[in-house]
């Protein structure tokens, strides 16, 4: 579990085939000196496992199912992806409660600078429309944001100068894909309606 708090951005390496998945090491020195091995790391917003890690250098592996419904599979060598440890029951949850499950990727649409702030809208998959809605919590490449506008087949966000500068998502331009991971508790309830009531 995570809180959408990005600890850092980190620079990938390589990306290598490992058929029927990817091996993926990722430059991290201030994680990789307190990490353990099979440990959780979000990755961009996707929860991975640590499987080796030396030298400040982080490794996982994104298996078949990873790569098919998130981003990861696009990575280039030298692209930046977000990195956050996995939550402790002592930490504050500072944004909100996050798996590092991705349901989706997004296409971002538009981007407008606002002085020193951005609003960006990004578009999703119709059949998650039901999870988003105003003010409500979405998980952008593994960034905790609040929904501004909630629409069927996209939504925005407004980013402050702190969060363009510390995560990717300062260096996003129309057409760039992003993970997505709506609001946990909006899964639950949509899928006790679909059940509907016990009989």
């Amino acid at each position: 579990m995570f809180t959408g708090l990005v600890e850092l951005k980190a620079p990938v390496l390589e990306l290598r085939d490992e058929p029927p998945g990817k091996r993926l090491r990722i430059a991290a020195p201030q994680l990789a000196a307190e990490a353990t091995l099979g440990e959780s790391v979000c990755v961009s917003g996707c929860c991975l496992t640590v499987v080796n890690f030396d030298d400040g250098v982080l490794e996982f592996e994104a298996g078949p199912e990873t790569l098919a419904r998130t981003s990861l599979g696009r990575l280039q060598n030298g692209t930046f992806v977000n990195l956050e440890r996995s939550l402790r029951l002592s930490d504050r949850l500072g944004g909100h409660l996050v798996t590092g499950h991705v349901d989706c990727t997004g296409t971002l649409l538009e981007r407008k600078n606002l002085g020193p702030w951005s609003e960006m809208w990004f578009g999703y998959p119709r059949q998650y429309a039901g999870h988003l809605v105003e003010k409500g919590s979405i998980t952008v490449a593994g960034v905790s944001l609040t929904v501004v506008g909630a629409e069927s087949d996209r939504f925005s966000v407004q980013l402050i100068p702190h969060t363009l500068e510390v995560t990717t998502l300062g260096e996003l331009k129309p057409g760039d894909v992003v993970n997505l991971e709506t609001d946990l508790l909006a899964k639950y309830v949509e899928r006790q309606l679909a059940l509907g009531p016990r009989q």
